[in-house]
C-alpha cells in the first residue's frame, strides 16, 4: 500500500516534470516567434509563461522534498528523486533566458535585418527545443541513449553559434553598418546556446538517475 501511493507520487512528479519541458519549449517557441514564423511577439504572454514555469519550479521542489523526507527512497528511487531536483533548475534558467530572448527581439532590431544570421538563429531554435525535448524524454523513459544524444547535439548547437559569431564579424566590415543589429543577434545566439548548454545539464542528470554515475566519474 504504501509502496503503491510512492509509485502514484512519483508518476505525478513525472506529470509535472513532462508540462514544465512543454512550457520550456512553448517559451522558447514564442520568444523567437517573429524571426521563426512572423508572429507578432507578446512579452506578457511569454512573462505569464516564465512565471508558470517559476511557481512549477518551487511546487516540483516542494514534492521532491517531501517524498525524500517521508518516503526515504533508496537507491534508483532516491537518484531519481535528487535529479528531478536539479532539473527543475536549469528548466527555470531556460524560461528566464527565453524572457530575455523575446526582450531583445522586441527592439526590432533583429526583425528589421536581413543578415544570414536570422536563418541560422532558426536552426540553433530548433535544435535547443529538440535537445529539451529529446532530454525529458530520456528523463522519463529512462533511455540513456537519447540523454547522450542531447550532449552530442549540443555540438552543433556551439558550432552554429561560432558560425553566427564568424558572420556578425563580417557585417561589421560592410560600411554604415547598423550596430544594435549584429549586437542583438550575437546575444541572442548566446542565449541560445546557454540554453542547449542547460538541455545538457538536464541530460547529465537523467544519467546520473540511471546508472548513478556524475559526469567526470569513473
Amino acid at each position: 500500500m504504501i509502496r503503491s501511493k510512492f509509485t502514484n507520487q512519483l508518476n505525478d512528479l513525472n506529470k509535472e516534470i513532462i508540462f514544465m519541458g512543454a512550457l520550456c519549449e512553448d517559451i522558447i517557441g514564442k520568444s523567437l516567434a517573429p524571426l521563426t514564423d512572423g508572429q507578432e511577439l507578446s512579452l506578457e504572454g511569454i512573462s505569464e509563461t516564465y512565471h508558470k514555469i517559476e511557481e512549477m519550479e518551487r511546487d516540483i521542489e516542494e514534492k521532491c522534498l517531501k517524498l525524500l523526507l517521508r518516503q526515504q527512497p533508496v537507491a534508483k528511487d532516491l537518484r531519481r528523486i535528487s535529479s528531478a531536483l536539479k532539473m527543475v533548475y536549469d528548466m527555470k534558467r531556460i524560461g528566464a533566458q527565453s524572457y530575455e530572448i523575446a526582450e531583445i527581439i522586441s527592439l526590432g532590431h533583429i526583425v528589421q535585418g536581413t543578415g544570414p544570421e536570422r536563418q541560422q538563429l532558426d536552426h540553433m531554435s530548433k535544435n535547443v527545443i529538440e535537445m529539451l525535448t529529446k532530454s525529458i524524454d530520456a528523463f522519463i523513459y529512462g533511455t540513456e541513449d537519447q540523454a547522450h544524444q542531447v550532449i552530442q547535439q549540443d555540438k552543433t548547437v556551439n558550432q552554429e553559434f561560432d558560425t553566427i559569431k564568424k558572420q556578425l564579424v563580417l557585417s561589421f566590415s560592410v560600411p554604415d553598418v547598423e550596430g544594435e543589429y549584429p549586437i542583438d543577434v550575437l546575444m541572442v545566439a548566446k542565449y541560445l546556446e546557454r540554453i542547449g548548454d542547460h538541455a545538457v545539464n538536464i541530460a547529465k542528470w537523467v544519467l546520473f538517475s540511471i546508472t548513478g554515475h556524475l559526469d567526470g566519474e569513473a
